[in-house]
């Protein structure tokens, strides 16, 4: 049997209940009417294409999500999926290999929609020596499975805080039944230490550290997160760059040793 179809208005409704916006509040700054916006929710009017790609917009629901709400009411997808590997993509590819080749010889990776691991550098071997292969695919898993990076995080329960925050506030943002389901599985991985409910700074931080021990040496990073910044393909908008920078002088110097003696 086919599932069904949920109408636009409801998904409309939906969303704009998730953004915890009124449906005054969306009329303005859609310059719309509360009562035409309030037709559409409740079905009693049709929303033309152009209301639809509005709304979306207005209500900062993802590029897949709008093709949905596209297709609930009957018109056709506004922005394409391409594979990474097409030649549509070539200049995407290229700048990704560049900014991660030209972080080395510290950490960075790119990830998808799902955290699945789509390129690395070869810093981030550091990370990843002995993991099982069918870890390495999906980072979280990668990085909070007991078989993977777990046991070499020293500070485990705070930076698997961070992460799950991270993919919390996602799935909040996207309504992806899989990253909730994701979410689920990783809350079961065991851990040994505190987690905490929320990131409150210590003493002269400024930002979570991830504390990773490596053949006996404890490193100290933080990390920044890259999106390109005028998406109009699915694909695209949905890539994450998070590039690993030394939180120390001791860090650094171990990357650039290590770096010298692999290369």
């Amino acid at each position: 049997m086919q599932a069904r179809q949920r109408p636009v208005g409801e998904l409309l409704r939906e969303w704009r209940d998730r953004r915890r916006i009124s449906q005054l509040d969306l009329a303005i700054s859609a310059d719309i009417s509360t009562r035409h916006l309030s037709f559409v929710e409740t079905g009693r009017s049709k929303p033309s294409r152009d209301m639809v790609l509005r709304l979306g917009e207005h209500l900062d629901v993802p590029l897949r999500e709008r093709n949905r709400l596209l297709l609930a009411a009957g018109f056709a997808p506004a922005y394409t999926e391409t594979a990474l590997a097409e030649p549509e993509l070539d200049a995407v590819r290229q700048a990704v290999r560049q900014l991660l080749t030209s972080h080395e010889p510290y950490p960075a990776a790119v990830v998808d929609r799902n955290w699945d691991l789509v390129d690395a550098n070869a810093a981030v071997g550091l990370f990843v020596a002995g993991i099982p292969p069918e870890l390495t695919t999906n980072v979280l898993r990668a990085t909070l499975h007991p078989g993977g990076m777990a046991p070499h995080i020293r500070n485990l329960g705070e930076w698997r805080a961070h992460l799950l925050g991270r993919l919390r506030r996602q799935v909040g943002q996207t309504a992806d039944p899989g990253l909730d389901e994701l979410l689920d599985e990783l809350r079961g991985y065991p851990c040994d230490q505190p987690v905490p409910e929320v990131e409150v700074p210590g003493p002269g931080d400024i930002f979570v550290p991830l504390k990773f021990r490596h053949d006996g040496t404890d490193l100290t990073f933080f990390s920044t997160v890259a999106t390109f910044g005028t998406p109009l393909d699915v694909t695209v908008a949905e890539l994450v760059i998070e590039s690993f920078f030394p939180a120390d002088s001791a860090t650094a110097a171990y990357l650039r040793e290590r770096a010298a003696r692999v290369g």
